[in-house]
């Protein structure tokens, strides 16, 4: 049975030509406005290292926090192999308490893409130690709850020094989400009492066959069952979904052919190291059919929060159209409804 939906954001990687990126930051950041004057509920960056699209998502969303007053904030997913846990807990406890509590950080662990191309340069003298296992996520999760990071503590000349990072922002660290794409990755967050980010692209283990809506959904209830909260535990589902009830004719063409191109990676596991990935069709259609495939989707059976994916290389107008029938077709045929504008 479906659950009503109760939260609607969306994700964007956001593009920008590599000749004029500010353009292409400032695009990002007026999408953020827009959905939070259609009443979405959250909007997603997905970090982009050494490509054209956000690299630095934590910072663009510094400049969204005095941008907006309401809509809630997230990063979709950050690899924290390239990340120092310290320095990264002051970044998003700085950009939380800027958002006044707004901030949802979504993390993932593992060697950064490339790592044999670019090791030398990100850790010169140490790369052969590097920890890229969950351990980098605790000590995330460690340094945004107030846990110790010095021995020291106490007042040098005019200076104060504090054992916990600063700022300390209470409630960041219930707000971390983990971005798992295998059956124990989502155990694991579960059991750390994290929050689950589940995408359109999971590990197929070692099933034959596997039905993507099946196997998301089975990862979200290891999830809920290893999680103190239990059936309370929040997840966020986040497919491709583009509704074209507003869109133009050339519009649909393009968007059809963008889900046609990548329709073939979805018939079977994909190989990817020692992994086969399984991607999930992107969604393309008026908000009737999509509410009704949507509807019967076992993984969207078991949430009641998405961050539907824009679509990667569109413009500006396009994404406009898709938010704007997602806040106003498509969400309330799923049961929700769009936030009131903040006091």
């Amino acid at each position: 049975m479906t659950r009503p939906l109760r939260k609607l954001g969306f994700l964007t990687i956001g593009l920008f030509d590599p000749d004029h990126p500010r353009a292409g930051h400032e695009a990002t950041l007026r999408l953020i406005e827009l959905g939070e004057q259609l009443g979405l509920d959250s909007a997603w960056l997905r970090h982009r290292h050494l490509q054209h699209g956000i690299s630095s998502p934590v910072a663009v969303l510094a400049a969204a926090t005095q941008r907006t007053s309401r809509i809630e904030l997230g990063t979709a997913v950050t690899p924290l192999g390239l990340e120092n846990p310290f320095r990264l807990a002051e970044d998003l406890a700085t950009v939380d308490v800027l958002s006044g509590g707004r901030l949802n950080p979504g993390v993932s662990v593992g060697p950064p893409i490339h790592w044999d191309h670019l090791r030398d340069h990100l850790y010169p003298t140490t790369w052969q130690h590097e920890d890229f296992s969950k351990a980098r996520v605790e000590r995330l999760l460690h340094n945004l709850s107030g846990g110790a990071v010095s021995t020291f503590e106490g007042t040098e000349g005019i200076e104060t020094y504090s054992t916990r990072i600063q700022p300390y922002s209470p409630g960041l660290r219930e707000r971390v989400w983990y971005g798992a794409a295998s059956a124990s990755s989502a155990a694991w967050a579960g059991s750390a009492g994290m929050n689950l980010l589940t995408s359109s692209v999971l590990d197929a283990g070692d099933a034959e066959r596997p039905d993507f809506a099946a196997l998301q959904r089975e990862q979200i209830e290891l999830f809920r069952a290893a999680h103190p909260a239990g059936q309370a535990a929040r997840v966020s589902q986040g497919l491709v979904v583009i509704p074209t009830d507003g869109a133009t004719p050339d519009q649909v063409a393009r968007y059809e052919a963008y889900a046609a191109a990548r329709l073939p990676r979805t018939a079977a596991p994909v190989a990817a190291g020692p992994r086969r990935m399984l991607f999930a069709p992107d969604l393309v259609g008026p908000a009737e059919q999509l509410a009704e495939r949507l509807s019967a989707h076992a993984g969207f059976q078991a949430v009641d929060e998405v961050a539907f994916a824009l679509p990667f290389t569109f413009d500006e107008p396009d994404y406009v159209q898709i938010l704007t029938d997602l806040a106003t077709r498509l969400g309330p045929l799923l049961g929700w409804e769009p936030a009131r504008p903040s006091a």
